[in-house]
């Protein structure tokens, strides 16, 4: 009998456990540990001075809970690390890899559409490095879909989906493809995608996949 592997997943709010979840129910050589430090949203809007520090902690401290490899959920996490020395014994996966391998991949011009205005910046920095370091073009224009981020974090779910979903309706007819950057954002996306027969690439899609390459 095979033993597990620990994937510690390190979130920046509770609501994106069961994207995870959900993910890899079907993985039975994967076990999944959540640690959640929904703290850093709120401190994010004062500043970053000093949040690298907190991030490289919380690290720290998964990799003593005995995790095989560590999954950040967060884009406002993977930013603030950038350009940051860490010394861990296992792998950390960003959430962001396989979503910006995916983009890089469509060669039609696209949107990439957001809630939450804070990560815009983190993210596409960080997209427009790896489309440089992997020799990629990348013709992505960014959507922010304005007051919204809000009713996830106040737990409003359903209002939070439909506003994604009418904005990826009012944006359906710009014949672009289109992207959603935020984990949060994945339910709607997937409502979408059924109502409109259209793909939308998102940061759950070919995750499972990657992280298998280093469990495995």
């Amino acid at each position: 009998m095979h033993l597990k592997k620990k994937l510690g997943c390190l979130h920046a709010h509770h609501s994106n456990i069961e994207y995870i979840e959900r993910a890899f129910q079907n993985m039975e050589k994967v076990e999944l540990i959540h640690f959640v430090d929904p703290g850093l949203i709120h401190q994010v809007s004062k500043g970053t001075e000093g949040l690298a520090f907190k991030v490289k902690e919380q690290l720290k401290w998964m990799e003593s809970c005995n995790i095989d490899v560590i999954l950040i959920t967060c884009t406002n996490y993977i930013a603030l690390l950038e350009g940051e020395f860490l010394e861990l014994s296992i792998p950390i996966i960003k959430i962001d890899e396989p979503f910006f391998e995916a983009i890089c991949e469509e060669e039609r011009p696209q949107t990439i559409l957001f809630t939450n205005p804070k990560t815009v910046e983190g993210t596409m920095d960080r997209l427009y490095q790896y489309a440089l370091l992997h020799e990629k073009s990348n013709n992505a224009e960014v959507k922010v879909i304005d007051n919204t981020f809000e009713l996830i974090i106040q737990g409003k779910k359903d209002a939070y989906n439909n506003a994604i979903i009418q904005a990826l309706h009012d944006v359906a007819g710009e014949l672009r493809h289109l992207s959603v950057a935020q984990l949060s954002m994945v339910e709607a996306a997937r409502q979408f995608e059924k109502e409109s027969s259209l793909t939308i690439i998102h940061p759950l899609k070919s995750l499972v996949k990657y992280v298998m390459r280093f469990i495995e």
